[in-house]
């Protein structure tokens, strides 16, 4: 659900505080065992780049998750994060 008062959570926020800091691991580690980049971790954590399909199956098995989760993470974030400024009437209208 995408939140309507504030921008939801980044999923790297999420994914260093529920998953990374209670296993006491650090990026590094997580990079380590993804065979991803360092600065690819970073990254994300930072929110300056989005999860990706790849990296979310990644996540998945790393964590016992879904991918899902993750790209469900991203999206809701990405969407509240970029509300229009303006709206548009429906082109029909309900039941008709």
């Amino acid at each position: 659900m995408i939140p309507r008062n504030r921008t939801a959570t980044h999923p790297g926020i999420i994914l260093e505080k529920e998953f990374l800091e209670p296993l006491g691991l650090s990026r590094q580690d997580l990079a380590s065992h993804l065979g991803m980049a360092p600065k690819e971790v970073d990254d994300i954590m930072q929110g300056k780049i989005q999860i990706s399909a790849d990296t979310a199956w990644l996540l998945s098995e790393a964590f016992n998750t879904t991918p899902e989760f993750w790209l469900n993470l991203q999206a809701a974030h990405e969407l509240s994060s970029h509300r229009p400024k303006r709206h548009v009437q429906p082109l029909v209208s309900v039941g008709g």
